[in-house]
């Protein structure tokens, strides 16, 4: 009878979660395909733990998490995000050019695709080697999907609220989450 009861109580818990709609401060489980308008894959999550993010703080790009919003477990969607509501657009001034000579002794091993970390006026930051001219190399300090616009397939696995240590921390704990 015990045992019953338990399996009971934790179908009532599950079914919960599954009426359960994706609002502000839930975390969310899902699955996802990325491509670009290319059709190409970027990133998809086949194979792996479902993606967990808290809904309504910024965790995902707007577009994505705007089109997320009332959505409910086993829920598929599709959405086309346009570069203003991912990684934003093409920024020109983030694109500059600098002398190979600048990166102490490493302006043999440079390649165009390389990722490197530079020093700028907000701290070190990322760039992207996009060409190599001579003595000159361009750098991309753009998000490398920025001006492009985003294809997600995605599906809803799990909804359930986030804690308060999870909501303080501003990241999902546990499964598809952050270890501490």
């Amino acid at each position: 009878r015990t045992q019953t009861k338990n399996i009971y109580i934790v179908f009532l818990h599950t079914e919960k979660r599954r009426k359960m709609k994706i609002e502000a401060n839930t975390v969310v489980h899902m699955h996802y395909k990325l491509t670009n308008s290319n059709n190409e894959v970027l990133d998809n999550s086949e194979g792996q733990e479902p993606l967990a993010y808290i809904h309504g703080i910024g965790n995902i790009i707007p577009g994505l998490e705007k089109e997320m919003d009332g959505k409910k477990v086993g829920d598929k969607i599709s959405a086309c995000v346009a570069p203003k509501d991912g990684y934003g657009e093409i920024i020109s001034e983030l694109i500059q050019i600098v002398p190979k000579a600048g990166f102490d002794g490493g302006e043999d091993e440079l390649q165009i695709g390389m990722q490197v970390q530079v020093e700028t006026n907000e701290g070190g930051q990322i760039a992207n080697v996009t060409n190599i001219d001579g003595d000159d190399v361009t750098l991309d300090l753009n998000h490398p999907l920025a001006g492009m616009e985003l294809n997600f397939e995605v599906e809803i696995i799990e909804i359930r609220k986030a804690t308060t240590e999870e909501l303080e921390h501003k990241h999902v704990h546990g499964p598809g989450g952050h270890q501490h």
